[in-house]
């Protein structure tokens, strides 16, 4: 008994003893900090007061007090007024002719519709659970988040960019057809043919029904709690993640330089680099807002181009931050999976606003 006590005894000592590579990182910054605290007290609070500064005017001008936290709301609840009253049963019966000559689940278009007709939240809030339910492969889930990032983040963004194109002089119903509906079936095509190979065809009878029987007054206020939820349990979280790691590059004096080559990165791809940045870190809807005061000066190139990266799954808030917590938290995904796809999502994207602005705008305009 003596010996089994002392052999506990000796692994426990060992254990303590044994440095795990974490501990070394631990202790760098130990270090790091200590020195700082001697030499460059400032630095410290500078770094924090930096991150707050980035923060704060998002999470509370934007989604606090300003009307998109209002938006995110809204839409969920009016997601689910629309499945309650057979809008996803719809939908599902229209496209699983289509889906099924393409081989995929015909689910993986829905978070792709919600997006356009709501919010991008709300898209993997309610489309999350109807893959799920619809028995989609991960592979396919994952298809449906980068084909999500190709639509549309809000309908007045659409009509604002519709004003910029018509300044441009740019005839907006091709643009439209092959930017924003064309992608929510040659995105998934693709994808299943390269990436993630793993789909199925599945016929319409095998699919159970997506709307629920809960009465018209609780869906329309659990629509507006799950809302609320939405916004504060996963969005203004993944905002303060992002902004608050911008700020601290910020201040130390990387973000520019990310900025200048997001900008260069623009003017070769066909983009007006001042929208493409308010596109890309604020808002798309801003962006649109902005490009349609100044479009009737520009290339029509940057217009056509300007207007294909706002119709996506942007700013990169929503990419890095709200898609992973969203969609790990209501489909099969993990947080790691969702991001990689919205990623893709977002590279497929770029390579149609080049096509777009550099290809077939001079045959549009």
């Amino acid at each position: 008994m003596k010996q089994i006590q002392e052999s506990v005894y000796d692994i426990g000592y060992r254990n303590v003893k044994e440095k795990r590579k974490i501990e070394y990182v631990g202790l760098s910054l130990v270090a790091v900090l200590v020195v700082l605290l001697f030499f460059k007290p400032e630095w410290i609070g500078g770094a924090f007061t930096a991150m707050v500064e980035k923060v704060q005017p998002t999470v509370v001008n934007v989604f606090l007090t300003g009307s998109v936290g209002v938006a995110i709301i809204l839409s969920v609840m009016t997601g689910r007024i629309l499945e309650r009253l057979g809008f996803t049963d719809a939908l599902i019966r229209l496209f699983v002719p289509i889906t099924k000559k393409l081989g995929i689940n015909p689910t993986v278009v829905i978070p792709g519709l919600y997006h356009i007709v709501g919010d991008i939240n709300a898209a993997g809030r309610i489309a999350g659970p109807i893959l799920k339910k619809a028995h989609a492969t991960k592979d396919e889930q994952k298809i449906a988040v980068a084909t999500m990032v190709q639509c549309q983040q809000s309908f007045s963004c659409f009509l604002l960019g519709l004003i910029a194109l018509s300044a441009a002089g740019i005839n907006a119903f091709p643009v439209v057809v092959l930017t924003i509906f064309a992608p929510l079936f040659v995105v998934p095509w693709v994808l299943s043919k390269t990436l993630w190979r793993n789909t199925k065809t599945v016929n319409l009878k095998d699919l159970p029904s997506f709307t629920p029987h809960t009465p018209l007054f609780p869906t329309v206020f659990n629509g507006a709690k799950e809302g609320a939820e939405l916004l504060f349990l996963f969005v203004i979280p993944a905002i303060a993640v992002i902004y608050g790691l911008i700020g601290i590059l910020d201040f130390a004096g990387i973000w520019h330089p990310i900025e200048t080559g997001m900008s260069t990165l623009f003017g070769w791809i066909g983009v007006h680099p001042a929208t493409g940045i308010t596109a890309v870190m604020a808002s798309p809807t801003l962006a649109m807002d902005q490009m349609k005061s100044i479009a009737a000066d520009l290339d029509p190139r940057f217009v056509v181009g300007a207007f294909v990266l706002s119709a996506s799954g942007l700013p990169l808030s929503d990419i890095f931050g709200q898609i992973p917590a969203i969609w790990s938290a209501n489909s099969d995904l993990s947080a790691k999976e969702a991001l990689s796809a919205a990623v893709i999502g977002m590279l497929l994207r770029l390579i149609t606003v080049l096509i777009m602005a550099l290809g077939l705008t001079p045959l549009l305009s």
